[in-house]
């Protein structure tokens, strides 16, 4: 029987399946695990569940010793995790993508109309008793009929939300690495651009992509004044993305026309300056939070797990 190391609260449905083969060993706490507390629960383990809040380099990797086999990361995205120094060890990485993609889509659209019809501002001026009263041009926002959307990153995620906006009568532009099927861009009229040209001709932009050296920082104070004065920028991919700070000046200064944010920077940290601005929406990294997505992501690190645990090919691997 092998030990399991989970760093950080999990549904039952996944800790079970880890049980029904292994020992588990599973942080409980109200608050995130410290990370004195995980170095020292890591040694000897064979298998570690890690969440995206946990950052698993050699470090940690060494602290659990030559026996560690796989490292099962709970999300889609696996910044936090040193790839080539787990690979360097011979140690298998996964991590859980397609499950959470409508959902995190889903965020991304709301975002999209919270920020173009001013619903946060809405919310707020209701919920603090200030007087209001129906006017022809009381806090008028952007209709999204025949608009453009770009996407940053067209994988799973970026498609899905493209999908969306394609029902609402968007028209849909790109930037990705590569381009994508060809079915799937004449089902969503896509059309792939530079990132360049994306920032021009885009109404709302979503960002999709992953986050790493080549992408910090993508868009900054350069890349928001190539965009239009009437343009939405919604984040739900990863927050070191977005310079926050180039962005708050670019929202205070009308640069751009307002923005909405999933994830953060320093997460949980927020900027300050974005935190005055009325023209940007702030959600709490909900993009994968409904019941289902969670138990499923779960659920596929803990297959991951399990199958390299047994010797076998693991659903999920990176790379």
């Amino acid at each position: 029987m092998s030990r399991v190391v989970v760093t950080g609260r999990i549904p039952d449905a996944a800790l079970e399946k880890l049980r029904a083969e292994h020992e588990v060993d599973a942080w409980t706490g109200p608050e995130s695990i410290s990370r004195e507390e995980l170095l020292r629960r890591v040694a000897g383990a064979d298998a570690i569940v890690s969440l995206l809040t946990e950052r698993v380099d050699g470090e940690l990797l060494d602290a659990a010793g030559p026996q560690l086999k796989v490292v099962s990361n709970v999300a889609v995205g696996y910044d936090n995790i040193d790839v080539p120094a787990c690979t360097e060890r011979g140690i298998v990485a996964t991590n859980t993508p397609g499950v959470l993609t409508e959902a995190t889509a889903d965020i991304a659209f709301g975002l999209i109309l919270m920020a173009t019809r001013r619903l946060g501002e809405g919310e707020r001026l209701i919920r603090a008793g200030q007087p209001w009263k129906w006017g022809m041009f009381f806090l008028l926002g952007s209709s999204l009929q025949g608009k453009t959307l770009g996407v940053v990153g067209m994988g799973g995620i970026g498609q899905a939300t493209a999908r969306r906006a394609k029902a609402f009568g968007m028209d849909i532009v790109y930037q990705s690495r590569s381009e994508i099927d060809p079915a799937i861009a004449a089902e969503l009229g896509a059309r792939r651009v530079d990132l360049d040209e994306l920032l021009t001709v885009s109404d709302v932009i979503s960002l999709h992509c992953p986050y790493g050296p080549n992408t910090h920082h993508l868009i900054g104070a350069e890349q928001l004044s190539a965009m239009k004065s009437s343009t939405y920028l919604v984040n739900t991919a990863r927050g070191p993305i977005v310079d926050e700070a180039a962005l708050a000046a670019a929202l205070r200064e009308g640069v751009i026309a307002g923005a909405g944010l999933d994830v953060f920077e320093k997460e949980p940290q927020v900027h300050p300056d974005l935190l005055d601005l009325e023209n940007v929406t702030l959600v709490p990294h909900l993009g994968s939070a409904t019941v289902e997505t969670r138990t499923a992501m779960a659920v596929l690190a803990a297959d991951n797990t399990l199958a390299v645990l047994r010797g076998e090919q693991p659903p999920t691997p990176i790379g």
